[in-house]
């Protein structure tokens, strides 16, 4: 069994593949990505009608769903793709410049 890489902002080079080359899979969660991205989407609670049309489309598993509702969005992993924003039928989420 291989060790489960645990990446975090203490973690040293060495502690890294060469190259960040990944090496298992089911480790995005130990990655913050979010920092990648120029523009977020901003959820607005009070527009929001949880049709949660977002959760299914989200690339990144950015939108954040407890008990069948929506709770906001995961800006750690998020990287800004927008796709949120436009399938919203209720223009609760804004696209918005980082």
């Amino acid at each position: 069994m291989k060790k489960k890489m645990n990446v975090t902002a203490e973690s040293s080079w060495k502690e890294v593949t060469p190259g960040g080359v990944i090496t298992e899979s089911g480790n995005a969660g130990d990655f913050r990505t979010g920092d990648w991205r120029s523009m977020k989407p901003v959820w607005n609670s009070e527009k929001c009608k949880q049709c949660l049309m977002c959760f299914p489309v989200c690339p990144d598993s950015s939108i954040k769903v407890c008990n069948g509702k929506m709770e906001g969005i995961d800006y750690d992993h998020c990287k800004g793709c927008g796709i949120c924003a436009k399938v919203c039928p209720f223009d609760a989420i804004d696209f918005v410049e980082e």
